[in-house]
């Protein structure tokens, strides 16, 4: 069996991307199993790639949160044609992904919406600390007997970063790809709100809200075309159809903020969320300008709030 830097021992490759590999490992030094995420040494941008991965991984340690899959560590091994790799280490979590249950179709509306809330809640917590997600998708999200993890911030970056990666070089899954990103825009919590529509539509009909045959169909004109309404759903709450058509809004400042729509989500299902409702929801004083999105998410913050707790206490 390979080792890595004489620590991590892979044991069994779980998983296979277009850039990456995860595998199974045994840490030597702390004597548990982790999920070491490989990335391909074939990046077009070479050893810029290397500290591209570092500072987002970096970026993605400082997140601590129930619903999110920690990173641990970061280094970099040589291949065989001496080239360095970098590599990721992270929580390994128990549980079946998300993608693997859809396979047998759409959920019920209930868990669905309860997923949601969680992936839209761990989002909440990444916003909350400058970091997007940048790949939210069903083989993303874990499910666990104790909820939902989002796992591979490995790609994360912070919020308002130019587009730094090669031209003619996608970074994330194209069908959970927000216009805006395809435009190479600078990177805003508002493309995660964008994949977490697409999520809660695949979620309550077992398919995407547009065609997607190939990956260049996906990424040509076709893929401009608006998403499809969602369908009726029996029971669904008119709430829930709402906050999917936001989320899947063209114009980023029309889509709800992570916290909103964790909120919303989970008073549907009558579902506890941790969100960073220790952070201030009304916008701080802050010495620079910021985007309106983040003004506008503040604002429904405490909109939500109110209107949850007058609900709640019978209003």
């Amino acid at each position: 069996m390979r080792t890595l830097d004489g620590r991590y021992r892979l044991e069994q490759r779980i998983g296979v991307g277009g850039m990456s590999e995860v595998w199974r490992a045994h840490d030597a030094v702390l004597d548990r199993p982790v999920a070491v995420k490989l990335v391909s040494p074939e990046q077009p941008d070479g050893v810029a790639s290397v500290e591209r991965i570092r500072a987002e991984a970096r970026s993605a340690a400082r997140l601590v949160h129930p619903n999110v899959a920690n990173v641990h560590d970061f280094g970099t091994c040589a291949t065989v044609t001496g080239r360095e790799t970098p590599y990721i280490v992270m929580e390994l979590v128990p549980g079946e992904t998300l993608a693997a249950h859809l396979r047998g179709g759409p959920l019920d509306w209930r868990i669905a919406v309860r997923v949601c809330a969680e992936v839209s809640a761990a989002l909440a917590a990444a916003h909350a600390h400058g970091i997007v997600h940048r790949d939210v998708k069903p083989a993303n999200v874990m499910l666990t007997p104790s909820g939902v993890k989002v796992l591979d911030f490995g790609i994360a970056l912070a919020a308002g970063s130019a587009d730094t990666t090669p031209k003619g070089m996608v970074v994330g899954t194209p069908a959970y790809l927000a216009p805006e990103q395809l435009r190479r825009a600078p990177t805003t919590p508002a493309a995660d709100m964008y994949a977490l529509g697409v999520l809660l539509y695949c979620c309550l009909t077992g398919r995407l809200p547009y065609p997607a045959d190939s990956v260049t169909q996906l990424l040509g004109p076709d893929r401009r075309q608006p998403p499809q309404p969602l369908p009726e759903v029996p029971g669904l709450p008119a709430e829930v159809a709402e906050v999917c058509r936001r989320c899947l809004a063209e114009e980023p400042t029309q889509r709800p903020g992570s916290l909103v729509a964790a909120l919303l989500l989970a008073e549907v299902v009558d579902a506890r969320v941790y969100v960073p409702m220790h952070q201030p929801l009304l916008p701080r004083q802050r010495p620079a300008s910021v985007s309106p999105w983040t003004e506008r998410a503040a604002a429904e913050v405490t909109e939500a709030a109110a209107a949850i707790q007058w609900s709640r206490h019978g209003g």
